[in-house]
């Protein structure tokens, strides 16, 4: 278990609520993590991992591939922009 894992709002909640079948019936999970303290960690890290599936840091897997394409398109941006 990583560190910030311990201070998660969702420690001790069932993990099938994180694991929707559709991304519309992610709500419940998404407020949980809207009121945790360690949200950010929590997206970094299924980000760093590569998580396929489920809500991490409040982000559907969906979302989390159009945050890392976004994030590809401004480091690309800002590479353009100084070199």
């Amino acid at each position: 278990m990583q560190t910030w894992q311990r201070n998660a709002s969702c420690v001790g909640l069932d993990s099938s609520i994180f694991y929707p079948p559709t991304d519309r019936e992610a709500g419940r999970a998404k407020a949980v993590c809207a009121e945790c303290p360690v949200r950010q960690d929590c997206l970094e890290f299924a980000l760093t991992v590569r998580e396929k599936e489920g809500v991490w840091g409040g982000l559907t897997a969906v979302e989390r591939q159009r945050l890392v394409r976004r994030r590809r398109r401004q480091r690309r941006a800002a590479l353009a922009s100084t070199g």
